[in-house]
């Protein structure tokens, strides 16, 4: 496993095709989820020669937390799907790499059991779910399991259209009965994930959002995200019942970045969803310099989308990035091994980092900045 892509397709062989894909795709034509990487392509690194580099600090802080390397493992939800009790084997991964593990909302595994599975720094992503009692009796539970921060994610008004959950019958499936059996085929093909999944205790529900009725049913997502929707003045009662660090998820316009600093957030994340909400707005990497602009250097600023090298990192540092999300980067190697899998991805993503700043005559993260990065696209031409 010399990169993320064998790491990918390791996990395509091993998952039903159902299964993969729900991580894989994204929304309608997919073009955002493939400019989020080829923005990178666009740029060109710019090294400096004949420079000391015996060795390299990849070291930083977000929102006081010390990192080993700015990479933080983004919320993905119905991780349970790809690898049984996956949330604690990402959450110990993390934890050994000296970095942060973001715990989804919709996380087949609850807040607590992810504490006791891990020592290191946790954080939680936060969807309005259930409606603000419910809501509030989750943050009570995160507060109570000492969790780090809190990410609220401001982007899914409504759930994406994902054609290929449409087409491999993802809902049918869930609810079971004679509507499935149409998609059968491409999960009866991979017997070993069925055991296994089995023997996990299933994929229908949802621990962390408790309703009158019990936790919340994979079935009931779509209707729970579209009664959701986080407005900027949810972030009043937020903070009334959590006092941590709290980050804003789904940042993509200087206006929306502006609007985060009023509010006296810790920290945004520039992101479209990893491609999987709004279809056709820009890259990630290709806002962040408006964003950075913007900010002024008022709140810390994170980025996701595309990252599937550490050069890839680096040239988001460049831009303004103090840290990254990764999501399908860490699930394709916890999908393809486990834990050990997800420690893969890490260490991957570390190894390529040093060298590319090796290679650049770059010793620590303080030092770069845009000099480092070139492109004859005109987006990039255009940043400053």
């Amino acid at each position: 496993m010399l990169n993320i892509a064998d790491l990918r397709r390791l996990a395509r062989r091993r998952l039903p095709r159902v299964v993969f894909d729900y991580i894989d795709g994204g929304a309608e034509a997919e073009v955002t989820l493939r400019r989020n990487v080829e923005a990178f392509a666009d740029l060109v690194l710019r090294p400096r020669g004949a420079a000391p580099v015996a060795t390299n600090d990849l070291r930083t802080t977000v929102t006081g937390i010390p990192l080993a390397f700015p990479c933080i493992l983004a919320p993905v939800g119905s991780t349970r799907m790809f690898y049984p009790k996956g949330e604690m084997h990402a959450a110990r991964a993390a934890a050994a790499a000296g970095t942060i593990y973001t715990l989804s909302t919709f996380a087949g595994t609850s807040i607590e059991e992810v504490r006791a599975a891990s020592s290191g720094r946790l954080w939680y992503q936060l969807y309005l779910a259930g409606g603000r009692s419910a809501c509030t009796t989750m943050l009570e539970r995160v507060r109570a399991a000492k969790y780090d921060g809190l990410v609220v994610t401001i982007d899914t008004a409504v759930a994406g259209l994902r054609e290929r959950d449409c087409r491999n019958g993802m809902q049918e499936l869930i609810g079971g009965g004679a509507a499935a059996i149409p998609y059968l085929a491409q999960v009866l093909a991979r017997p070993g994930w069925i055991a296994r999944t089995i023997a996990d205790g299933g994929l229908m529900k949802f621990p962390n959002v408790m309703l009158p009725d019990g936790p919340m049913r994979y079935t009931d997502v779509p209707k729970a995200l579209a009664e959701a929707n986080v407005c900027w003045h949810d972030l009043t009662w937020i903070r009334r019942v959590w006092d941590g660090p709290l980050v804003i998820k789904g940042i993509h316009t200087a206006e929306d970045a502006r609007r985060a600093v009023d509010e006296g957030v810790e920290a945004i994340v520039v992101s479209n969803h990893g491609g999987r909400q709004l279809d056709g707005v820009a890259a990630s990497l290709r806002v962040l310099s408006e964003v950075r602009d913007a900010v002024g250097g008022r709140i810390e600023i994170l980025m996701d989308g595309g990252i599937r090298r550490g050069s890839d990192i680096v040239k988001a540092l460049c831009l303004g990035a103090r840290a990254v999300l990764i999501g399908r980067a860490y699930i394709y190697g916890l999908a393809a091994a486990g834990e050990e899998g997800v420690s893969r991805a890490i260490e991957i993503l570390q190894g390529d980092m040093v060298r590319t700043m090796k290679l650049l005559g770059v010793q620590s993260l303080a030092d770069l900045d845009r000099s480092y990065v070139g492109s004859t696209t005109p987006w990039f031409r255009g940043v400053d």
